[in-house]
C-alpha cells in the first residue's frame, strides 16, 4: 500500500541520517513508514503513493492560510522572477519589520533571520550582552531550537526520541542554564532570590507546543515578568510557534504581558525560511553594527521568503480570521473529546487559536511531568488508525497540532468521522 513511500525511505537512509532532515519526520516514535509528500493544497496534502490526507501539521505551523494559498504563491513567483537573493538590503525587509512592529507593540525594532533556532540563539546572546550576565532560566519541556545552551531538558523531538538533551553539547556550554518546572511560580521566586543578580534572562514558550500543547498560567507569566523587572533580567517570549498562531498579537496579547524580547518564526515566513527576534529599541541597539553583540546571516531577509511571509501576515489580518480559526480548532478538539468519551477512551483535548493538543490522559496537562503521564502507546495506536483513514496528525505524542483557515466544517466533520471509527476500534481492543 505504501510502496513508493517505502522505496523512498529506504533510499533516503543511504544518504541521510535516519532518512530524514528533521528527526520527528522519521516516525521512530510512532513506528511505520514516513509519508513522503509530493504536493499540498488548502487543508490537504498527498504522499508519494498519491494518497490524500487532511493535514493537521501545516508545515508545523506556517500554513495558517492553507497550503499553496494563491496570493502567497503569486507573491513568491513575482519575487523569484526578480532574483532569488541579493546579499544586500531590500524594501521588503523594511515592510516586514514595520508589519511585525505594528502587530506586536512590544517589538520596537526587529532583526530578520532564517530559522527559529537562529532567533532564540540570537535573543539569548543579546540578553547576555545587554546585561553582562551569564545565567539563563528555561523550563523543562520547552524547546527553543537546537542551540547548545538551550538544548537542556528540551521538548519536541528530544522527547519523541526519549532523550533528556543532546549528546555533543559540552557541559561548559550548559552550566549557566537553569532548568525549572513550567507553571511553577514559586520555583521562579526561589531561584531569583538566590541568584537574581546573576540571571541574564528567562526564556519561555508562553503557549508551549513542544511537549504537546500546554498553556502557561497567568500567574506563572506575571511572576516571571515582575521578577525580571525587579532584578534587571531580560524576559524573552519564544513565540516561534504560537506567534500569530494563537492570536494576531501572539500569546502576549492574550496574557497582556509585555516581554523585553520576542522570538518569531513559522507563520511570518508563510512556509519559507523567515524568523525574527525583536524588542525594545534600547536592547536592539546592542546588536551589530550599532553595538557589540554580533549576529549575521547571508540569507537573512531573503526577498522571496519575505514576500511569502509578508503576504501571509496581510491575509491573517482579514476581519474575523482568528474568530473563525479558533472556532474551527475548538470544534475539532471538542468533537474528539466527545467521541473518545462515547467509546470509554481516556482522552482529552485542548485548543487555543489555531493550535490544539491531544492527550491520552484524564486531564489537560499543565506541565512536563503531567504530560509524561499521557499514554503514549494509545496515541500511537490512534495516530495510525487516523493515518490509515487519511488524517495526518503529528507523528509524536509530544507535538501540538495546527488548523488552517481552509479547515472548514466539511473538513472537520470528515476528520471526526474518521476519529469516530478509530475510537470505536480502540474501544473494542
Amino acid at each position: 500500500m505504501n510502496m513508493r513511500n517505502t522505496e523512498l525511505f529506504e533510499r533516503a537512509q543511504l544518504t541521510t541520517p535516519g532518512g530524514v532532515n528533521s528527526p520527528v519526520r522519521a516516525f521512530r516514535s510512532v513506528g511505520g513508514t514516513p509519508r513522503f509528500i509530493t504536493r499540498a493544497e488548502g487543508p490537504y496534502f498527498w504522499d508519494a503513493d498519491n494518497k490524500k490526507y487532511i493535514d493537521y501539521i501545516g508545515s508545523w505551523g506556517p500554513a495558517i492560510a492553507g497550503h499553496a494559498h494563491p496570493e502567497v504563491v503569486h507573491a513568491v513567483q513575482v519575487a523569484a522572477a526578480r532574483g532569488l537573493s541579493f546579499g544586500a538590503p531590500t524594501e521588503g525587509e523594511i515592510l516586514m519589520a514595520e508589519e511585525i512592529c505594528k502587530l506586536m507593540p512590544s517589538i520596537e525594532q526587529v532583526r530578520l533571520v532564517s530559522s527559529g533556532t537562529e532567533a532564540t540563539m540570537s535573543a539569548l546572546r543579546l540578553a547576555r550582552g545587554a546585561t553582562g550576565r551569564d545565567k539563563i532560566i528555561k523550563f523543562e519541556g520547552c524547546y527553543h531550537g537546537h542551540a547548545d545552551a538551550l538544548l537542556v531538558k528540551a521538548g519536541s523531538g528530544l522527547l519523541t526520541l526519549g532523550n533528556p538533551s543532546s549528546s555533543g553539547v559540552p557541559a561548559d556550554f550548559t552550566k549557566h542554564t537553569l532548568v525549572l518546572d513550567y507553571n511553577n511560580p514559586q520555583q521562579l521566586v526561589d531561584t531569583f532570590a538566590a541568584l537574581g543578580d546573576q540571571i541574564a534572562c528567562v526564556i519561555v514558550e508562553p503557549v508551549a507546543g513542544n511537549m504537546n500543547l500546554i498553556r502557561a498560567t497567568p500567574e506563572f507569566l506575571q511572576t516571571m515578568r515582575e521578577l525580571c523587572t525587579r532584578h534587571g533580567a531580560i524576559l524573552i517570549f519564544d513565540e516561534v510557534m504560537c506567534g500569530f498562531r494563537v492570536a494576531l498579537g501572539g500569546a502576549q496579547s492574550i496574557y497582556q504581558i509585555k516581554p523585553d524580547i520576542t522570538a518569531l518564526g513559522k507563520v511570518i515566513g508563510g512556509g519559507l525560511p523567515v524568523a525574527a527576534f525583536g524588542g525594545r529599541a534600547d536592547l536592539m541597539a546592542h546588536m551589530a553594527p550599532l553595538g557589540g553583540v554580533y549576529q549575521a546571516g547571508t540569507l537573512s531577509g531573503n526577498p522571496v521568503a519575505v514576500a511569502a511571509g509578508l503576504t501571509t501576515l496581510k491575509l491573517i489580518q482579514a476581519d474575523g480570521f482568528y474568530d473563525k480559526l479558533s472556532t474551527q480548532t475548538a470544534k475539532l478538539a471538542n468533537g474528539l473529546t466527545r467521541l473518545a468519551k462515547e467509546n470509554n477512551i481516556r482522552f482529552c483535548a485542548d485548543s487555543i487559536g489555531g493550535m490544539f493538543g491531544l492527550y491520552f490522559t484524564g486531564h489537560v496537562p499543565d506541565s512536563y511531568a503531567a504530560m509524561m503521564l499521557s499514554e503514549k502507546e494509545k496515541f500511537n495506536q490512534f495516530f495510525h488508525l487516523m493515518l490509515d483513514r487519511g488524517v495526518y496528525l503529528a507523528p509524536s505524542a509530544f507535538e501540538a497540532g495546527f488548523v488552517s483557515a481552509q479547515h472548514d466544517d466539511a473538513v472537520i466533520a470528515a476528520t471526526l468521522q474518521c476519529a469516530e471509527q478509530a475510537f470505536a476500534e480502540m474501544g473494542q481492543r
